[in-house]
């Protein structure tokens, strides 16, 4: 009887990012105080490995909050995610990837690969895809594919693709991404890609600004560099 009333006075236990949260009615605005990455983002794969390529601009309505964000988050050694949405939705799906991943690598004693934290990021944002404001894309390097890109858009969707953009900025793009993509781009080659790309949103695009952060993933290692425009 003792143990009955104890389990009964125990207080409900709260969801993770894993489980369904309870139904909000949600519009799919920003709620008040909440800051938009209001971005563009992009990550192409090449020989050899992935490039990903994002600005630094974070806004409130049309105020610019952040002029340097990094919106390109490290998810474990050789993968990482580019954000846009909702600078807290984002964030905590990051945070809680990385956890899970490195818990994950421990257990089976090797690096994770790409497609497991792209299946992590796509579980958490499907499974709260009427809580959260959010559009990642998911992309790194592993023994077992090489570079390799996913892109997981709102609803929680997730897709293998060659090459992904995101963010507001991205509508401004996809006509120039269409027509000078190509398979089997060099590194040279792809960087140049990447950055004029972002170069051409960030013109267009009221929400997209500050700098280009680049990231190059590869069986050698990770380089990061920054471009001013």
């Amino acid at each position: 009887a003792r143990d009955r009333r104890a389990a009964d006075a125990a207080p409900p236990r709260a969801a993770t990012m894993m489980e369904a949260a309870p139904t909000v009615a949600y519009d799919g605005m920003l709620r008040e105080g909440e800051v938009s990455t209001g971005t563009t983002i992009m990550a192409v794969a090449y020989d050899g490995g992935v490039v990903m390529g994002a600005d630094s601009r974070v806004s409130t309505g049309t105020y610019i909050a952040n002029r340097v964000s990094d919106k390109v988050s490290g998810l474990h050694d050789k993968i990482f995610m580019c954000r846009s949405g909702s600078a807290a939705d984002t964030q905590a799906i990051s945070d809680y990837v990385r956890h899970y991943l490195s818990t994950h690598a421990l257990e089976v004693g090797k690096p994770p690969l790409v497609k497991t934290a792209a299946a992590l990021a796509k579980r958490i944002c499907y499974t709260n895809k009427e809580q959260l404001l959010a559009g990642v894309i998911i992309a790194g390097y592993d023994e077992a594919d090489g570079g390799s890109v996913y892109v997981i858009p709102l609803g929680g969707t997730c897709l293998p693709v060659p090459f992904a953009i995101g963010g507001s900025g991205s509508t401004y793009i996809y006509g120039h991404v269409d027509n000078q993509y190509k398979a089997g781009m060099s590194l040279a080659e792809c960087k140049k890609f990447v950055t004029e790309a972002v170069t051409r949103a960030m013109a267009r695009d009221g929400s997209s600004g500050g700098i280009i952060r680049l990231v190059n993933i590869s069986a050698d290692g990770v380089d990061r560099e920054y471009l001013t425009v």
